[in-house]
């Protein structure tokens, strides 16, 4: 879909200093702090429009399957806060200079480091539109975000980090990718400032770089565990050889053996491979063909006893050429449970037979589609998934601000045990960086994805993941 041209929302992308409404971001030290979803009646970005107090997140139960339920209670408007600004680069910087003192209750510089050219530039001015929403919706009145360009490259990705740090940022936010990322935290530690990456390799994460990124081994835990408990004791997989691929069949195998369960078969295959007839056929040769002594099933309902799944750890182009070579195979969709990860965050991906009935895990369909339905009509396009991490990065700085004359991007802020509550469902940071994520478990079906085991509302322990 074509951008509107004459779109008075596109402040981000310009640089230039436009005034922003924050709506309600409930944030709590010994609560979880919410980023929220925005209202349905919503303001042009010149009204404005009363801000309500923040309210405590859900206490988390000690038994992870008694989740809270009902809503807070309605509180009193306030008075709107004061604006918020998006900062262009300074003209000519210094080669060298000391990030400057925060001026106590002063503005707050938030750096957002993005690949605003190269070949991924598409992919950060999503990012950076998504950002801008955030300062719409939640953004602190102190809140001055500063976009850089990395170029999609580690060096690009430190010189932004430091353009930035000269200019006063107390919290980096970005880059996108691991390597960029490991480039820009150096010279973020040298100067004491936490980093908030956008990657999904764990590699990077520790000593300061904190990753929001959804993690495959945590999808691939939640969803194995809940086909155990559905009584699925045999699995497989078929995955790429990539570094994507790999971690997925790690966290496959460890699950597999945590939950009881027995492993297969795993097979692997190029990701640049023309066809994928041979991996299917080896995996249908071990054992993994329908029987043809059973008689066909309507369903999953009503297959043997002993049910089986089969990981298919991809997505897009690949998993729809993949898919309808299972059932070709005799790897029957009626005796078989196909799972995934992440990668089958996709609306449409029903229309492929093979796929329905399958599971993945991931953050509840009806939030993200939410998310994306406030992209669209800000900015014009339809958002990449990815979008949605960098709105709750930038309404996670502006939760560590509210309320307080000085904010704390600390570690300890960072880590608190009861988390955050963002749009893709609530999460907090382990100590080695790594965000820990509710996640859903949801059925792909022939007109749409249902959610069959709920993401939690709070945490279930009290204390931070090691």
């Amino acid at each position: 879909m074509r951008r509107s041209s004459t779109s008075g929302r596109r402040t981000a992308r310009r640089f230039f200093a436009v005034t922003w409404v924050a709506v309600a971001l409930a944030v709590s030290a010994c609560a979880q702090p919410k980023l929220p979803a925005q209202a349905s009646d919503r303001p042009d970005p010149g009204q404005s429009r009363p801000v309500p107090e923040p309210e405590p997140a859900p206490a988390a139960d000690d038994d992870a399957g008694n989740r809270p339920r009902g809503g807070p209670e309605p509180v009193p408007p306030v008075p709107p806060v004061p604006p918020v600004v998006v900062e262009a680069p300074a003209e000519d910087p210094p080669a060298v200079a000391p990030t400057p003192p925060p001026d106590a209750g002063g503005p707050v510089r938030v750096a957002l480091l993005l690949p605003l050219s190269g070949g991924e530039r598409a992919l950060g001015q999503a990012l950076l539109d998504a950002a801008s929403i955030a300062l719409f919706e939640v953004g602190d009145a102190r809140l001055i975000l500063l976009p850089r360009d990395t170029g999609g490259t580690p060096e690009g990705a430190r010189a932004a980090a430091e353009a930035a740090l000269r200019e006063g940022a107390r919290l980096v936010l970005g880059p996108v990718f691991a390597a960029a990322a490991a480039a820009a935290a150096g010279p973020a530690r040298e100067r004491g400032v936490n980093v908030i990456a956008f990657s999904t390799d764990p590699l990077v994460a520790g000593d300061g770089v904190y990753l929001l990124g959804f993690m495959p081994g945590q999808q691939v835990e939640r969803v194995v565990g809940f086909a155990a408990r559905r009584g699925i004791r045999t699995f497989a997989a078929l995955a790429p050889e990539t570094p994507y691929g790999e971690a997925v069949v790690a966290a496959f195998e460890d699950s597999i053996l945590r939950n009881g369960g027995r492993i297969s078969r795993i097979e692997r295959y190029p990701p640049d491979a023309d066809d994928y007839f041979e991996p299917v056929r080896r995996l249908a040769g071990h054992g993994w063909r329908r029987d043809p002594a059973l008689p066909r099933r309507e369903g999953l309902a009503a297959a043997p006893p002993e049910r089986r799944a089969v990981m298919l750890a991809d997505g897009g182009a690949r998993l729809r050429a993949i898919a309808p070579l299972l059932p070709f195979y005799d790897i029957d969709p009626a005796e078989v449970r196909f799972l995934g990860t992440g990668l089958w965050d996709e609306p449409m991906l029903g229309r492929e037979p093979a796929l329905v009935g399958g599971w993945f895990a991931g953050p509840p369909p009806e939030a993200a589609a939410a998310f994306a339905e406030r992209f669209e009509e800000f900015h014009g396009y339809a958002p990449p998934r990815i979008a949605s991490v960098a709105y709750d990065a930038v309404a996670l700085a502006a939760a560590l601000m509210r309320g307080v004359a000085e904010p704390d991007f600390s570690a300890p802020a960072l880590t608190q045990p009861s988390g955050f509550a963002g749009v893709d469902g609530i999460f907090r940071f382990r100590r080695d960086g790594v965000a820990e994520r509710g996640l859903a478990v949801i059925e792909i079906g022939p007109r749409g994805r249902r959610v069959i085991d709920e993401a939690p509302e709070a945490f279930a322990s009290a204390g931070a993941s090691s």
